[in-house]
């Protein structure tokens, strides 16, 4: 059915998956906004979650990522114990050529046709410049960088709450709760990935990084001393941490048997293409942190804002809970033989049961 009609938009309500709230599709002809949100839970508050652009090969692939990057933003909402649901928005289209201002000051009427049930924020393709747009049209655009409750761009939150969990994992894995001199396989460098490869130079880590942008790679190599290597080649490097921050699904049947690291820890969602990946990891003696706890750093800074907080001890507590909570999950791991995904979903599955 029609949901909602601005101008040229139109805004249909689809049919959403098993255990999702709600899925709506959104065209525009006259600025070419071709657009999906889905809710995954509100159970714990208004559904929050970034927004991706990518050129998706059809509708159904985008409405197959979304759906799964919502389910994620559900269960890394409660990881961080925010009183926040999962959501999580897609635009079609190519960010080099398709981001316009009035691509996304329609977008930005997408989100507010919701009213306060969605917030978005960046992700993939999108930064908080381009969110300033959408911002015109919506009170349920955050990231930004001005306002009196502005969170600003969450990357370097979310770099951080990776680089924790590194440090907790490697502490894990060796006793050494520090990462110096340890070698970590970068995939991604976008707005996550260069400031994690920054915060790991800091700490005297040596980097091995890929990005199919050439410049981001240069600046790595000239800023960090990294080695750059081809995309198809960051998984077979010799390291000790494989760090995915770039798209989903990097973990699979056929990136697995190659990889040569001791764990596998870094800022992308949906990391593993399917649930068997986690036992595949196991077998061959990497040791996996759940993407949804290593990542929730970014999601916290922007909670500030949803949640109109200023006091900084709101996101340094929340940043400390994520690396208690992987650290109970990796020691239960170690005791029980479990699968670390598997204890993290039962772990905050009890969360969400009692919001």
């Amino acid at each position: 059915m029609d949901f909602a009609q601005k101008d040229r938009m139109k805004v249909v309500e689809r049919e959403p998956s098993d255990g999702h709230e709600r899925l709506l599709h959104a065209t525009d002809q006259g600025t070419g906004l071709n657009a999906l949100i889905s809710i995954h839970s509100t159970a714990r508050g208004p559904a929050a979650g970034g927004c991706r652009m990518f050129p998706y090969g059809s509708i159904d692939e985008a409405i197959t990522d979304v759906e799964r990057l919502s389910r994620g933003m559900t269960y890394k909402n409660a990881a961080a114990d925010l009183p926040l649901g999962g959501g999580k928005s897609v635009i079609i289209g190519r960010p080099d050529r398709d981001k316009t201002p009035v691509l996304m000051r329609a977008f930005g009427d997408f989100v507010n046709a919701l009213e306060g049930t969605y917030y978005t924020a960046e992700d993939v393709g999108i930064s908080p410049h381009e969110l300033a747009y959408a911002a015109e049209r919506s009170d349920f655009v955050v990231g930004l960088k001005g306002g009196p409750f502005a969170s600003g761009d969450p990357s370097p939150f979310t770099a951080q709450g990776v680089f924790n969990a590194m440090t907790v994992t490697w502490a894990h894995l060796t006793g050494i709760p520090n990462l110096s001199g340890v070698t970590v396989a970068v995939q991604g460098l976008g707005h996550v990935g260069m400031h994690l490869a920054r915060r790991l130079h800091e700490v005297g880590a040596d980097l091995i990084v890929s990005d199919l942008n050439s410049e981001r790679v240069r600046e790595a190599q000239t800023e960090f001393a990294a080695i750059a290597v081809a995309p198809s080649e960051i998984f077979v490097q010799q390291a000790d941490i494989f760090a995915p921050c770039a798209m989903g699904a990097a973990i699979n049947a056929e990136t697995v048997p190659r990889l040569k690291v001791r764990a596998v820890v870094g800022a992308a969602n949906n990391q593993l293409a399917s649930d068997d990946m986690g036992q595949a990891l196991k077998d061959r003696g990497i040791l996996y942190a759940p993407d949804y706890v290593v990542n929730g750093g970014g999601i916290v800074n922007v909670a500030m804002e949803i949640l109109q907080v200023t006091d900084a001890r709101f996101r340094d507590e929340r940043l400390a809970g994520l690396r208690e909570s992987l650290d109970h999950i990796l020691r239960e791991a170690a005791a029980t033989g479990g699968l670390p995904h598997h204890i993290a979903d039962t772990y905050i599955e009890e969360r969400l049961r009692f919001p």
